[in-house]
């Protein structure tokens, strides 16, 4: 019996170095950050035992959907957990992120991304290219283009071959319009970041017109046509692009009913926010003031914190009031009393724009010294800031000062 005792000892150590070893990734931490590790595994597991990589991604979506990013990272996190490489989790992160105005983080999950699929799927290049500047964003939307094209010569074999795409990949498939707005973003770069760069004016009119191309009735390719004839001094052949993009999506836009599908189809249609701070300014250059109007109550309406659009608001009220007047006084005769009233009503507009400019101006802590200098001067002449308005607000708990890199999407200021 004692044989065996020590036969059994023996043979102890031998089963207990086959074990895995569970401490091993516990090296160096401190005992609250093993617990907190350990926690982790154990949620992940948990999670692969009770959602499906698939489950948690649609869970991603709907809090995607109603804005709630910080619990859809949570959500796409776990995803990526169970499963490390899921390229669709991992270009939904990146999307997160941007939202979320984590730039680092975004750009990890889609470089990550172009690492495991650098030939298929375009957008993670868009997001890099919208992330990046100069010319490292131009090489990146130029992948993405590349990968478009291939995608959409893939489609075409397919198409002549007979094959059809399976039903529910339809909405994922890439289109003629994406290689437009892609062309789009390349343009806008020597438009504005390479237009000093000799040749900058040749490249941008050329990939304009690459857009242009792919997708003729493309709002943003005809608006950048205009903003290039009009840096050209073209200025007929500007206000003709421009007035053309305009129609794509300003009428459809104004309807306060329309059927839910026909909304749909519009809302893909309408430009960027940005994009359209960009045309009312152009409207207004291009005395436009109506249409103008139209387009910045438009984005009142979907975002009315942005200092820009109450600062144009106010300065085309003003610009309505001065043409008025001038009119009035070529034609030599007295002021009826519709146009005292209408003209007064054009003041307070603009008073009250101007006003709201400026308060939101020092809520937001903007760097922006031109437009709020043009904002002071404009109050001065109408009156000063409109009674009880001049306070300044209280801040929000979750509020982001302004940059002066938000304000450079939508260009620079007009010149005054």
């Amino acid at each position: 019996m004692g044989g065996q005792a020590k036969g059994k000892r023996t043979n102890k150590p031998k089963r207990k170095e086959n074990r895995p070893n569970r401490d091993a990734g516990f090296v160096g931490l401190s005992p609250q950050e093993r617990v907190k590790l350990r926690m982790h595994e154990k949620a992940k597991k948990k999670s692969a035992e009770k959602y499906s990589v698939q489950q948690l991604l649609e869970k991603t979506e709907e809090c995607m959907d109603s804005f709630d990013f910080e619990m859809a990272v949570l959500f796409c996190q776990r995803a990526l957990d169970v499963e490390s490489t899921n390229l669709q989790a991992l270009d939904m992160l990146g999307h997160i992120y941007s939202e979320l105005g984590d730039t680092l983080k975004a750009k990890g999950a889609f470089l990550r991304a172009v690492e495991l699929s650098p030939e298929e799927g375009h957008n993670k290049y868009m997001y890099l290219g919208q992330i990046h500047t100069g010319q490292e964003a131009v090489d990146f939307y130029t992948r993405g283009i590349q990968v478009l094209l291939s995608a959409l010569d893939k489609q075409a074999q397919n198409t002549q071959a007979g094959a059809a795409a399976p039903l529910d990949e339809d909405a994922q498939l890439p289109t003629a319009k994406d290689v437009s707005v892609a062309y789009c973003s390349i343009a806008e770069i020597y438009l504005t970041d390479f237009c000093m760069e000799e040749g900058a004016a040749d490249k941008c009119k050329e990939f304009i017109e690459r857009a242009l191309q792919y997708h003729h009735d493309n709002p943003e390719a005809l608006q950048l046509m205009a903003s290039y004839l009009f840096s050209t001094e073209r200025n007929q052949e500007g206000r003709e692009y421009l007035l053309k993009s305009v129609a794509l999506w300003l009428p459809a836009q104004k309807q306060s009913v329309a059927p839910p599908s026909t909304e749909e189809g519009m809302q893909s249609e309408v430009p960027p926010y940005e994009s359209r701070i960009t045309t009312a300014k152009l409207l207004i250059e291009s005395e436009e003031y109506e249409m103008a109007v139209d387009v910045l109550e438009g984005l009142l309406e979907e975002d009315d914190e942005v200092v820009q659009v109450w600062y144009l608001s106010g300065w085309v009220c003003y610009l309505q009031f001065e043409k008025a007047k001038e009119q009035q006084e070529r034609e030599g005769r007295e002021v009826t009393e519709e146009e005292t009233e209408e003209w007064k009503a054009l003041k307070e507009a603009a008073r009250s724009y101007l006003t709201n400019a400026k308060k939101l101006y020092s809520k937001l802590r903007c760097d922006d010294q031109p437009i709020m200098e043009h904002v002071e001067q404009l109050l001065g002449e109408l009156g000063g800031v409109m009674e009880g308005e001049e306070e300044d607000p209280t801040l929000d708990e979750d509020y982001e000062p302004c940059s002066d890199e938000e304000e450079d999407d939508a260009e620079a200021p007009m010149d005054h």
